[in-house]
């Protein structure tokens, strides 16, 4: 069964930084794309980053400039380096892998940005 571990996120003060991570472990075929989306309250699940094969990064307006996402050689984990944090970047920050048959998805990580 196909696992995706994350893990970093927390509660941090605006303008502090976070790194969360993601593990793929138990994946069949090669992952093709990572990436992170979150879900803030009462909000849609929304795309913040990905990377992948094909086309390089991608990101959000809104994580643009403040936000990196990275990855290993082996396409097994993937990071996303958080800076500048704001309020509104609070939500449940969620894993994506995908490959040439399947989505992922990790259970979530909670980071909240609050003074």
């Amino acid at each position: 069964q196909a696992q995706l571990v994350e893990s970093g996120g927390g509660l941090v003060q605006p303008g502090r930084s976070l790194r969360l991570s993601c593990a793929a472990s138990r994946i069949s075929f090669n992952i093709n794309l990572m990436g992170w989306y979150r879900q803030a309250p009462g909000k849609e699940r929304e795309l913040v980053a990905t990377i992948s094969r094909a086309s390089g990064t991608n990101y959000a307006d809104s994580a643009q400039g403040r936000f990196t996402i990275s990855r290993d050689n082996a396409w097994k984990t993937v990071d996303l380096q958080m800076n500048s944090l704001k309020p509104e970047d609070t939500g449940v920050y969620y894993c994506h892998v995908q490959t040439w048959s399947e989505n992922y998805w990790g259970q979530g990580t909670q980071v909240t940005v609050s003074s």
